[in-house]
């Protein structure tokens, strides 16, 4: 069978971390979502940039809107809403077919607003109805304001996937706040049924930085840990998940017709070359969560992936090696707020390239 299409007999949903306009005109995603079993889509300011920069898809698009629209602010959301439209209905079918599990695509608002709650929530629910399609994911950085509109966007029905985790500390919070905003939906008996959330944890990141700061401490201790701090954080997360789901106040969302959150693995794609490339893939296979894979890694995977149970084997070993972390003199959640707040400058910094070139008329 396909690796990628195994995932799914062990719980967990492949979804592709790329989205542009041309992916939707010569039957290649429909191909993905058969062939492959693919069943959502992820965007961020940097995927859309460079669809937008790199690619052909969008030159007669980039035309027309040039005279019709003189901000590029303005070009930019006409262009990523007809995007976001185009893998909405695509996705529509599995949407359906899953009931309302898989089949979403995720938009971010603009990433100025990270540490904004208020107008987070502004711009969310506008975007929200401007798409106008039930399987669409607003996609709020998790920092210390976007709990807040994480809570709020939950509360008034919005599917939300919450971004730019680092830390299974960050984790426990975004499903705190997605929990209460679902518990106030509840108890004023608004719908439910049909909303999904997602809690976007990333991978791959936190061994780059990691790594560094284990090779400047130079023990054995330290070098030992390189490569491992990643999943180890992972599944930290994924037990504070297990832990939560147990718990009387979920079990009460779920008994009043509320779908969990769901922890979504990013940035799984291998940054370091000595590393194996499907290393973020194989580890974190377990129910209850997606995977988000890059077109690089989703080929590397069809090709040599090897799916099972790996992400619940190891939440023992997860805790010893966040002790050995501390114990060479790191601070975790210091690393974390880093890896945040540069998550949040390169998707403001590919924004900000996109809206210059989109502000020009040539």
């Amino acid at each position: 069978m396909n690796p990628l299409q195994e995932l799914k007999r062990f719980g967990q949903s492949p979804w592709l971390d790329d989205l542009r306009r041309g992916m939707f005109t010569g039957g290649w995603f429909r191909r993905l979502m058969e062939e492959d079993g693919i069943c959502g889509l992820t965007s961020n300011p940097a995927i859309l940039a460079k669809a937008i920069l790199e690619t052909d898809d969008y030159r007669e698009a980039l035309r027309t809107l040039r005279t019709r629209y003189r901000e590029p602010e303005a070009r930019y959301e006409a262009l990523v809403l007809e995007d976001i439209r185009l893998a909405a209905d695509a996705l529509e079918p599995v949407y359906r077919e899953s009931h309302r599990l898989d089949g979403y695509v995720s938009l971010e608002i603009s990433p100025d607003l990270a540490y904004d709650a208020e107008t987070s929530v502004r711009e969310a629910e506008r975007l929200w109805r401007a798409v106008d399609r039930p399987n669409l994911m607003i996609k709020i950085p998790a920092t210390t304001p976007g709990l807040d509109a994480i809570r709020e966007l939950t509360r008034r029905g919005i599917n939300v996937n919450a971004t730019l985790l680092f830390s299974p500390l960050r984790y426990a919070q975004v499903a705190e706040a997605w929990r209460a905003g679902m518990a106030e939906r509840v108890a004023a008996r608004e719908p439910v049924e049909g909303m999904a959330s997602v809690a976007s944890f990333f991978v791959s990141r936190i061994d780059t930085l990691a790594d560094r700061l284990l090779a400047e401490q130079g023990t054995d201790d330290a070098l030992a840990l390189q490569g491992e701090v990643a999943v180890a954080a992972a599944r930290m997360a994924y037990r504070t998940f297990k832990q939560l789901r147990d718990t009387t106040a979920w079990q009460l969302l779920v008994d009043s017709g509320v779908r969990v959150q769901r922890l979504l693995w990013a940035s799984t794609s291998t940054k370091n070359p000595a590393y194996p490339d499907v290393k973020y893939v194989d580890a974190l296979v377990g129910p209850h969560t997606v995977t988000t894979l890059p077109l690089p890694t989703l080929d590397a995977y069809r090709d040599h992936g090897r799916p099972g149970l790996r992400l619940e084997e190891g939440l023992d070993g997860a805790k010893e090696i966040f002790d050995a972390v501390a114990a060479v003199g790191l601070d975790f959640e210091a690393m974390a707020e880093q890896l945040e707040r540069e998550g949040v400058v390169k998707f403001q910094e590919a924004y900000h390239r996109l809206l210059e070139v989109l502000g020009t008329d040539g």
